[in-house]
């Protein structure tokens, strides 16, 4: 799109946002902004064209400001919803023609080293992009169009450098809403529970991390991510380097969780929950396409509700509702909202679901008698095995139920034929019928799971200060294999949801040494340690199970 005054009703949004047809929209494109060391980030800015200073809200990304509309993108995608937008919006940013004839400005930004921006070099949640997006926001603020009130909004990347640019507290930063972002660049994207991700973290990245194809900027170069990931296996001072310091966010914040965004945005997102210092925080967690949640019509007014508060000052009532809203899933797209005052939700009942290698069921006793479940490590590729290659649990419930928040499985484990393991974990839900009900997963799968958690067994080191009951936090510092026929105990971190189940339906947990959803845009670990067979041992001394969150009601 060009830069120029765009009326509403002649944009292809004029038919959902509901606004009057003759608002205009001044678009500004390739404004400077100057950082504090000359150098120089291109931004696209969006405003009223008439009447005072209003609040802006800024976001900052590395894949182009200028890709509007991303219709070609998210046409290489496939299931990702009704996405009504207008030609002026990016790639996962809000929309100007929503957004601006509500009285803000939008300001959009490349990154350092990035398409037109200046600078050297392209680094993923630095130091020097924290500083940027502090000078960012201090710059926006001082713009005549501007009130000196500045927020923060934008899904996926736009949301993880939200998190980062908070934590460094520029003075005019007074919202943010990160939907669905990763901040800590190990844990939630790049390895999984200590496995390596190679599908989506190698497709993106290679695609885009060079001038030819991508978006480095000409002249600069761009840190060699993919390379770092497979030199750097463990947590060392480049990627501590990458994890956002989220005690140090004070500012109000609504905050998305998407149960769908298993592998990339939940952990980071319900990390962030937890742990900002702000006062005023607000959670929303969603069970369905990540995009397709961020631009419909109720987001979008739950949104400005926020923003209307706390960047205009609106006494809107929306600081005096629940702080807490969450979808209950009970199948594809079809949930209910429950409302708390925190999360996990007060009075929560963690209750563990034993396990019985007997006879593969899980209950509420743990079984007297030892017994071991065996699988193979490998997927074999056919029917005709000798062993199966996963190991299955079921419960029976037998009263309606809702299970929301991350869960635990604890598992004695053994193997045979290698000294490491690679646990990949499932939860599927089965309706009275003995049907699996699928639900979206990875932003746009329709048939996937309830949650999924990963463990490299040599990665089971805790750290006791960060754990929680539902959520074991890994050290990731250092390996420890297993000699031939040793048993230990291993702590796999299944990822936040939030599911009901009635009476007569089941939980079903699978455990297998290779990917339960096997879909091309999906996330992958085909860089295994497997080998030989996996051992499960539940009962007697070992009290393998899993640990669900009940919620109270």
């Amino acid at each position: 799109m060009e830069p120029g005054i765009y009326k509403v009703g002649d944009l292809r949004s004029r038919n959902f946002h509901g606004h009057d047809h003759e608002a205009e929209i001044l678009f500004e494109k390739d404004v400077p902004a100057t950082m504090r060391d000359g150098v120089e980030l291109m931004t696209n800015v969006f405003r009223p064209t008439g009447g005072g200073p209003v609040p802006a809200m800024i976001f900052m990304a590395p894949y182009g400001k200028d890709s509007m509309p991303p219709d070609e993108q998210f046409l290489r995608i496939r299931n990702v919803g009704v996405l009504p937008f207008s030609e002026l919006a990016g790639w996962e940013t809000p929309d100007p023609a929503f957004w601006v004839p509500n009285g803000y400005a939008l300001v959009s930004i490349d990154c350092r080293a990035t398409n037109r921006s200046g600078g050297a070099k392209f680094e993923h949640l630095s130091e020097e992009m924290g500083r940027d997006f502090f000078d960012a926001v201090e710059w926006t603020a001082a713009q005549e169009w501007c009130d000196g009130n500045v927020g923060s909004n934008g899904v996926s990347y736009l949301a993880s450098t939200q998190w980062l640019g908070a934590s460094t507290n520029p003075p005019h930063l007074k919202a943010i809403m990160p939907w669905e972002g990763f901040n800590d660049f190990y844990r939630d994207h790049v390895f999984h529970g200590g496995m390596p991700e190679t599908a989506f973290f190698n497709q993106i990245w290679a695609r885009r991390m060079n001038a030819e194809t991508g978006f480095v900027a000409k002249g600069a170069e761009a840190e060699r991510i993919i390379e770092e990931q497979k030199a750097r296996p463990l947590i060392d001072d480049f990627w501590e380097g990458k994890r956002v310091k989220l005690e140090k966010i004070d500012v109000p914040a609504f905050v998305v969780a998407g149960w769908a965004t298993q592998g990339l945005h939940v952990r980071g997102a319900m990390e962030g929950w937890r742990r900002i210092a702000s006062k005023d925080k607000y959670l929303y967690g969603h069970g369905r396409k990540e995009w397709e949640s961020y631009y419909n019509r109720e987001a979008l007014e739950r949104q400005k509700r926020f923003f209307d508060r706390y960047l205009k000052g609106e006494e809107n009532g929306f600081d005096e509702e629940k702080r807490v809203r969450i979808e209950i899933r009970d199948r594809f797209y079809d949930g209910r909202m429950r409302e708390f005052d925190d999360f996990p939700a007060p009075g929560t009942e963690y209750r563990p679901l034993y396990l019985n290698a007997a006879d593969g069921t899980m209950g509420e006793e743990k079984p007297s008698a030892e017994a071991s479940l065996r699988y193979a490590a490998q997927q074999s590729g056919s029917d005709d095995r000798d062993e199966p290659d996963r190991a299955e649990w079921s419960y029976l419930f037998t009263e309606d139920t809702d299970l929301a928040g991350g869960m635990k499985l604890k598992l004695w484990v053994s193997a045979e034929g290698a000294d490491d393991m690679d646990l990949h974990v499932g939860l599927k839900k089965f309706d009275r019928r003995g049907n699996e009900v699928p639900f979206a997963d990875f932003q746009h799968i329709e048939n996937g799971l309830v949650a999924s958690g990963w463990l490299r067994v040599s990665h089971r080191e805790l750290d006791a200060a960060m754990s929680t009951p539902d959520r074991p936090y890994l050290k990731h510092e250092r390996l420890q294999k297993l000699s031939d026929g040793e048993i230990v105990a291993a702590e796999v971190e299944i990822l936040p949801s939030a599911t009901g189940f009635r009476a007569g339906e089941r939980l079903v947990l699978i455990v297998q040494g290779y990917d339960i959803v096997d879909y091309i845009a999906r996330f992958k670990h085909t860089d295994t340690v497997n080998a030989g067979t996996h051992v499960v041992h539940a009962g007697g001394a070992y009290d393998s199970h899993l640990l669900v969150p009940l919620l109270p009601g």
